[in-house]
């Protein structure tokens, strides 16, 4: 595994480069969120989803959200109610993972048997730079151990997941809360998982 050591806020472009072209050969990064280390790849390649589905010990029926740069590249993926696009707006970049009906464009391993996908745009540098220089979403996956405890210390995910995946852009120590889960794919908006978000604008 290549690992770089990146600012937190100014992040280096030459290694956000280095990040991308590892997407562009089918490769997996870890990379820094506003909530956890993530697991990427490039959501149109099938072996690269496939090895993260592998790495993480998780069937196809599992729902891998995804990471764009910004809302108006979430309809390309998702079908946005009026509703669902001003809660967004308000609270993205955000901590925060939003379940939306898919369009056909979203990739079928990611869309649920509901047909639905979920998105982040999460609040840090890094990882918004990176999709944005790549031009198409990456997968967004915590790291975790074996066991299922989410890992937040760079050189520990370093450790483990050191000949599973080809480059680690690393940014610190996060805080390791995972982020809130709200399905807007529904009439009512659903909290399926309270996390760094606030979640009381949904109860």
């Amino acid at each position: 595994m290549e690992y770089y050591e990146l600012h937190p806020e100014t992040p280096q472009l030459r290694y956000i480069n280095k990040a991308v072209e590892v997407l562009r050969k089918g490769g997996l990064i870890i990379y820094p969120t506003d909530t956890v280390y993530g697991i990427g790849c490039d959501i149109y390649n099938k072996q690269a989803l496939e090895k993260v589905f592998q790495i993480k010990n998780d069937s196809y029926s599992k729902l891998f959200s995804f990471v764009c740069p910004n809302l108006k590249d979430i309809a390309k993926y998702a079908k946005v109610s009026d509703y669902a696009y001003r809660t967004m707006k308000h609270l993205l970049p955000g901590p925060y993972t939003f379940i939306l009906p898919a369009t056909k464009q979203a990739p079928t391993l990611l869309r649920s048997r509901r047909k639905t996908v979920g998105i982040r745009i999460p609040n840090h540098p890094v990882a918004l730079k990176i999709v944005k220089e790549f031009g198409s979403p990456i997968i967004s996956t915590s790291t975790t151990s074996r066991r299922g405890n989410v890992l937040i210390n760079p050189q520990e995910i370093k450790n483990v997941f050191n000949s599973q995946v080809d480059l680690m852009l690393a940014s610190g120590i996060l805080n390791g809360r995972l982020s809130s889960v709200i399905n807007l794919s529904e009439e009512e908006p659903e909290v399926i998982r309270e996390g760094a978000g606030d979640v009381s604008l949904f109860v």
